[in-house]
């Protein structure tokens, strides 16, 4: 887009006009730093396996949506300059070179460090011709009992055109030859999507389900000769239209756009680096294919199948496992006097998710004293407790209200089974606004105590309503009985379900009315603290830093010399550390065991800190077609906790990536003889003696 300061309060001063990275290779750079993880010789071995299989499910998604996105835009003259300043066409071939630079190193990663380094530990990864005798004779058995009968070969021919290839699915370009003519054929067998992506030769021995199909073409084309055969992945266009008709269910409208995904364009052509140049010629003239868009790498392909070796039951080669701290809310006590007495700062997974806002929504399903809740549902596990507490809830007899996002990308088959299970429970369940995805992790609960008084328990967190990923992801919080939150949840609610238009909140920011402002308004004010002498400093922790008008005031920050620390797990198109820009911006990354997926703001408020916590992001979607929601935190203790942690991430003592102006990431290293702090580590460690001293 192009970017209009005509937004910002301060257009009068002038900015430069290659102020911001591109978002894009921002994003590639991200995933760079998931490689650096699996290249990284310290960490647990199967650890490194999964960062290996997280960097290339994480690059198809990338190629489904953004690329995908852009292409589709240029095709439709809908693509204009990039805020970067990069024209579509130099973001797409930018992005091909960085994209083609690093699937040649994750392929270099797993054949020359990951693979040689599981088989030292008796795991080996091996293809077909390195398999012993009596294990290539296991695989005939299986290949006749398991595979062969969900196989179809289909040949191209003047009868039969060339099969549509469905997007991420692995296939062999197989060339036969019938000996009676002479004459070769083109086939397509599909490697079938619900078997085991490695196939268990022997314990611990594993081969590429693709190389037991290719050692049985033979009994796929009887009588004919198998000339050659290549395995080959295409990545089509997944991202989502939907015309957001008031007029139509959305409901059916996405069920169609479900079914209409598997035929969008290919963006993306994987091959194996040993393919033909007359097999790959033929893929690409029938899958209409630019050479931008081939990727030869070594075999074999499709990567992200390496989580089920990541999950071997191995521990000696995983990260220590740990408990969660119940410490928060003790199970000794009512968890609503508990919240009635103080608010509850909870910090996932360090502080358990299932004792703490599980326990709630429980709880309240269970509590003959608790009249109604209301939940917002972005994404949940497909046997989530939650949803059956709240299906318990509303079968007795208490009224529930459900917002369930139905767009939440690549989960929107689990969300609509869900949906209309809730429903068939008596549930009251909203599909939120027409163009605007609802975003924010938002929990009400109606409770009459036993004094009489009807209170509003609320939780705001940063992170879903998911048992599962709240293991695995970094998120924040907030359990309160604070009349004042009460009163703002229920309005915000009253504006998902109903008709309302309330902009204006007690202790919430919300999107897209008043979260950006909000916040640039801050930023505003700690440049008036800073000229005035008072205390003036801006800490943000979140996954992505795109929007150009919080980015620029920011950079206006900077340029009158407040403090700017930014810990982003993702993209960044902010520039820090430029000259008479953003000189005093530091900018920092940090990767590890879990998922960083809080996001927290803080501003020092001439000595009395402010902090926010919630669901929102700073790029456009979040701000502008989301709703979203920050909550302030109030409790003095609870808001030292918050800035204690992100002066942890920032200190150049802590293990984290650091972004120059130009683009660069660097990971930090530790001097000679000393080493950096693993602020998840440090995390897990401070919650079990938080654990074991209570």
């Amino acid at each position: 887009m192009t970017v209009n300061p005509g937004h910002s309060p301060h257009s009068d001063e002038a900015l430069p006009e290659d102020r911001f990275l591109d978002r894009e290779e921002s994003w590639l750079r991200f995933n760079q730093r998931v490689l650096e993880l699996a290249e990284d010789s310290t960490l647990p071995l199967l650890e490194r396996v999964r960062f290996l299989s997280i960097f290339a499910s994480n690059l198809d998604e990338f190629f489904m949506v953004r690329v995908a996105g852009l292409a589709r835009r240029m095709a439709t003259g809908l693509a204009v300059q990039s805020a970067s300043g990069r024209q579509p066409r130099e973001v797409l071939e930018r992005t091909a070179g960085v994209a083609h630079e690093l699937m040649l190193r994750h392929a270099a990663a797993f054949r020359n460090e990951i693979r040689p380094a599981l088989g030292k530990e008796g795991i080996d990864i091996l293809r077909w011709d390195e398999l012993a005798e009596t294990e290539q004779e296991r695989l005939r058995r299986l290949f006749r009992d398991r595979i062969y009968p969900v196989l179809t070969p289909l040949v191209v021919d003047s009868a039969h055109p060339f099969p549509y290839i469905s997007g991420l699915s692995l296939n062999l370009a197989v060339i036969v030859r019938d000996p009676e003519t002479d004459a070769t054929m083109f086939a397509r067998v599909k490697v079938p999507p619900l078997l085991p992506r490695f196939i268990e030769a022997s314990a611990d021995r594993f081969t590429p389900l693709e190389d037991v199909i290719a050692a049985h073409l033979g009994q796929l084309f009887i009588g004919m000769e198998v000339v050659e055969h290549h395995a080959f992945r295409v990545t089509r266009n997944q991202d989502l239209e939907i015309d957001d008709d008031i007029s139509e269910g959305l409901l059916q409208a996405l069920e169609r756009e479900l079914l209409r995904r598997r035929f969008g364009p290919v963006v993306r052509l994987e091959v194996e680096e040993s393919i033909s140049d007359g097999v790959l010629e033929l893929l690409t003239e029938e899958l209409q294919v630019h050479d931008s868009q081939i990727y030869r790498v070594g075999g074999p392909l499709d990567l992200g199948g390496l989580a089920a070796i990541a999950d071997l039951d191995r521990p000696e080669l995983k990260y220590v496992p740990f408990v969660p701290s119940k410490a928060a809310l003790p199970d000794d006590v009512s968890i609503f006097s508990a919240i009635r007495e103080r608010d509850v700062l909870v910090h996932h997974p360090y502080d358990s998710f299932t004792t703490s806002v599980q326990r709630l929504i429980e709880d309240a399903a269970a509590d003959k004293r608790v009249l109604a809740i209301k939940q917002t549902l972005y994404r949940t596990s497909g046997d989530s407790p939650i949803v059956d507490a709240l299906m318990n809830a509303a079968e007795a007899g208490k009224q529930v209200v459900v917002v369930v996002e139905l767009k939440a990308r690549f989960d929107e088959r689990a969300n609509i089974a869900w949906a209309r299970k809730l429903e068939t429970a008596g549930c009251h369940v909203v599909y939120g606004f027409v163009g605007l995805k609802t975003h924010c992790k938002l929990a009400l609960i109606v409770r009459q105590d036993a004094d009489g008084t009807l209170r509003r328990y609320c939780h705001i967190g940063t992170g879903n309503y998911h048992p599962k990923t709240a293991r695995l992801y970094e998120d924040f919080g907030l359990l309160t009985a604070n009349p004042e939150v009460g009163e703002d949840v229920s309005a915000l609610f009253n504006h998902l379900t109903g008709y309302s238009r309330q902009n204006s909140y007690h202790r919430l920011l919300v999107a897209p009315n008043s979260l950006r402002s909000g916040l640039v308004q801050r930023i505003e004010h700690e440049i008036e603290n800073h000229r005035a002498g008072h205390a003036a400093r801006i800490r943000i922790k979140c996954n992505s830093l795109v929007d150009e008008v919080v980015i620029d005031a920011l950079y206006r920050a900077s340029q009158e010399g407040v403090p700017v620390e930014i810990w982003v797990r993702g993209i960044c198109a902010l520039r820090p550390g430029v000259p008479g820009l953003s000189e005093t911006i530091k900018v920092r990354s940090v990767l590890g065991r879990f998922l960083e997926h809080s996001r927290v703001f803080a501003f020092e408020n001439g000595g009395e800190p402010e902090v926010w916590l919630g669901s929102a992001d700073l790029m456009h979607r979040n701000l502008d077609r989301r709703v979203e929601a920050l909550v302030s935190v109030n409790d003095r203790a609870q808001r030292q906790e918050l800035l204690t942690l992100l002066d942890t991430a920032m200190d150049d003592g802590t293990q984290a990536w650091t972004l120059a102006g130009d683009g660069a990431w660097t990971r930090a290293a530790a001097p000679p003889g000393e080493t950096l702090l693993d602020i998840q580590t440090h995390l897990v460690r401070s919650r079990r003696w938080k654990t074991v001293d209570g």
